[in-house]
């Protein structure tokens, strides 16, 4: 069931999401939490599917804010608010509000946001797309016990990271590390089947994947041992290789679905790493509304102490901040240097002070000059 308000106001929404839970039966509120979604107009189909999904596992009131812009100046002076109730079979298990802000409201969607939040239950706010640089900052992130962003999403994914390094609360969380979680589980499991000590690991993926960078840091942050970070084909994940005193490990993924483990002295096997959809990912994310304090390690560990030739994107914003601001990771080894002078050649004696001639060599010390074949 549907229904469409235009210019409407918080309080005729709330009647609304009544009307229509009678209308179809179910007058009481069986929802265990609130998810706001912020997104714009282009996204909005994609996250409330994913949404609708996740809530076959997670009840709960989903609330879109779509803020979208006016054309004229005259219309970013006047405020309107639609909206579209959905119950029923069109909001998946639970319900459905879809929040359209026009003009000055747009600029206090907490405001309208608020009245309609689950009384006594939690609130998650995921941005979908264009998160802010401190989603605990912002007004509608204040709102949430939780809050979501997606990495993958930005344009540039490494910075991304160190954005959300800095300004990290507890309860932010990110879906490019919900993707990882897999492999974690994995390597883990791999670790515990043998008695070594990891040396080094290298982790190798596409290029502009911040899921790559997380797995990579939460590598070197928990094992303590130098992390190569490595640029393939991809899609997404392809390999990581840790060096151990009892041989490599090797957890390799090259079409996206299945992957092949391998451990020193054991047969190689196959292992399900399928590629997950967003609304598996945002049910994880759901499952839990704690902080989450081995995400918060990993990310904090800094990108940028990762080791690894970097990758073109990484080098455009090395050169856009300048050479004295390049990373760890994005320093190339200097070639070994050249032999001292003294065990190349013999000291050259000391000049009497005063000399004009002082430090240069001998007739006598001077190498005999070779003398041209004749053409």
């Amino acid at each position: 069931m549907k229904i469409d308000l235009t210019d409407t106001t918080a309080s005729k929404i709330n009647k609304a999401l009544v009307k229509g839970r009678r209308a179809i039966g179910t007058p009481a509120v069986g929802m265990v939490l609130t998810l706001v979604i912020v997104t714009d107009e282009e996204n909005a189909y994609d996250a409330l599917r994913a949404a609708n999904d996740a809530s076959r596992e997670h009840p709960s009131r989903t609330l879109v804010v779509i803020k979208r812009v006016s054309r004229s100046p005259r219309d970013r002076t006047k405020s309107r608010l639609d909206a579209e109730v959905r119950v029923g079979a069109d909001a998946g298990t639970g319900e459905t509000v879809v929040l359209r802000l026009y003009g000055e409201v747009s600029d206090h969607a907490q405001s309208v946001v608020l009245p309609l939040l689950l009384p006594d239950a939690p609130v998650v706010v995921w941005w979908s797309v264009d998160a802010p640089r401190d989603p605990a900052g912002d007004p509608l992130g204040a709102l949430g016990q939780r809050r979501v962003t997606d990495s993958y999403a930005a344009e540039k994914p490494v910075h991304e990271l160190r954005s959300r390094a800095e300004s990290y609360e507890p309860g932010d969380t990110d879906l490019a590390w919900a993707r990882i979680t897999p492999w974690r589980s994995m390597l883990a499991a791999a670790l515990d089947q043998i008695d070594c000590e990891v040396v080094s690991v290298e982790v190798a993926g596409e290029e502009s994947n911040p899921s790559v960078e997380l797995l990579a840091m939460w590598l070197a942050d928990r094992l303590h041992v130098h992390v190569r970070r490595a640029v393939s084909a991809g899609p997404g994940l392809t390999q990581v290789r840790l060096e151990t005193t009892g041989g490599p490990i090797t957890l390799h993924r090259s079409d996206g679905a299945m992957a092949t483990l391998a451990l020193p002295g054991q047969p190689d096997r196959a292992v399900a790493l399928k590629r997950r959809e967003t609304s598996e990912l945002l049910a994880e994310e759901l499952r839990r509304l704690d902080p989450d304090d081995t995400y918060a390690s990993a990310l904090r560990f800094g990108v940028d102490r990762l080791g690894g030739i970097p990758s073109a994107t990484q080098r455009a914003e090395a050169s856009a901040r300048g050479p004295e601001s390049l990373p760890v990771r994005q320093k190339v080894p200097d070639p070994d240097p050249a032999p001292s002078a003294k065990t190349s050649e013999p000291a050259l004696p000391a000049s009497p002070a005063g000399d004009s001639d002082a430090g240069r060599p001998t007739p006598a010390q001077m190498p005999p000059v070779k003398k041209a074949d004749s053409p």
